[in-house]
């Protein structure tokens, strides 16, 4: 008889009936329930990206060696990281799902309010799952595996220098591999005196040593790259390599355009930027229109969401939005802590924006 791990049911599909009010919206459907780039991709990506696509060969599994160079070079120079060793993937959700599996964890510990993906990996596996924001939480039981997420998603939540290096001593002392998904690193919008965002692999916070440390980053977002599915792993070479020769048996290689493609978006800084003002001024309008019709926006200080509550049921404000004819992402997707908060993201064309901002606004 066939085995299958018992998964949640898919998000969403609860969003159907929301979503079906939204669009009967004489002006349409702003969609802001998910994290899908809408921008164009750089050009130079694109050219690159055309360029290799007459390579007729398998791919390496390891990537080439130029972009292995272009990921350690870009991670030293965009986040000032201690890298020693890296690998490509076929996007992070893909890497993320499989992880706890390759790496034989049986006890996973992901946030209270967690990338739905988090919970879905240990289930794979196979592995007892607890939601814990806290060493505390976690008590004398040894996980396997600890997933931390900064800057958060859903809620744009920065983990400070202080916390971060308190998860790195105690998981290293312990044996315990952490795996810090950091897909949103470069989305940071903190004000003077807020904690900047930093990855574990930040000499800052790991003193240099990257042993049972791996950091997870993804081109999709802040290179409008997410149909390329291209991301990367780094940290701990012995964790690396395993994971490399696990993933050369299962034929998990990054497609070697798209290889080619990854270089182009990690050599340019410029382009990087760009869309990151281009967030931050869509940012910018949002938070003004829900900040003027009620809402209070909680944390937020990185990444693509905002993080907003009325202090009521998730599933009410949601409706309450769909109503207006803009689909946003209930909190209760993300743990039970978000039961009264929903995540509004900020992946929408500046004209559909502004017309989100047009409708909050007509209720004033």
């Amino acid at each position: 008889m066939m085995r299958t791990p018992s998964l949640p049911d898919f998000p969403w599909d609860s969003l159907t009936d929301a979503k079906k009010i939204a669009e009967s919206h004489a002006d349409g459907i702003i969609n802001l329930s998910v994290g899908t780039p809408v921008d164009p991709v750089a050009p130079g990506i694109q050219l690159a990206l055309a360029e290799s696509g007459s390579a007729p060969g398998y791919p390496q599994t390891a990537g080439t060696a130029q972009l292995r160079d272009s990921i350690s070079s870009a991670l030293r120079r965009r986040y000032h990281m201690h890298v020693e060793a890296v690998l490509p993937v076929v996007g992070t959700k893909e890497a993320i799902a499989w992880l706890p599996t390759l790496l034989g964890a049986k006890f996973v510990v992901i946030p209270e309010l967690a990338y739905p993906t988090y919970e879905v990996s240990a289930r794979l596996a196979g592995a007892n799952v607890l939601r814990a924001d806290s060493l505390t939480q976690i008590g004398p039981a040894r996980p396997d595996l600890l997933f931390i997420n900064s800057p958060s998603n859903p809620t744009g939540k920065v983990l400070g220098i202080e916390h971060l290096r308190k998860v790195v001593g105690w998981a290293q002392s312990r044996g315990v591999i952490v795996a810090s998904d950091e897909c949103y690193l470069g989305l940071g919008w903190q004000s003077a005196g807020e904690d900047e965002p930093l990855s574990i692999l930040d000499p800052r916070v790991c003193d240099g040593d990257t042993t049972n440390l791996i950091a997870i980053h993804s081109l999709s977002k802040t290179s409008n790259l997410a149909s390329y599915r291209a991301g990367y792993l780094a940290g701990d070479p012995k964790i690396i390599d395993a994971l490399l020769q696990a993933r050369k048996h299962a034929g998990l290689m990054v497609p070697g355009p798209i290889q080619a493609a990854m270089v182009a978006a990690l050599d340019d800084d410029a382009h990087e930027l760009a869309q990151k003002q281009i967030y931050g001024e869509r940012r910018a309008k949002l938070l003004g229109a829900l900040s003027d019709a009620g809402f209070r926006i909680d944390n937020s200080e990185a990444g693509l969401y905002l993080w907003a509550s009325r202090d009521e049921p998730c599933r009410d404000t949601v409706n309450w939005f769909a109503e207006r004819g803009i689909l946003v992402a209930p909190g209760d997707f993300y743990g039970p802590k978000g039961k009264n908060h929903v995540r509004i993201s900020l992946t929408e064309t500046d004209e559909r924006i502004a017309a989100a901002v047009s409708r909050l606004c007509s209720d004033k």
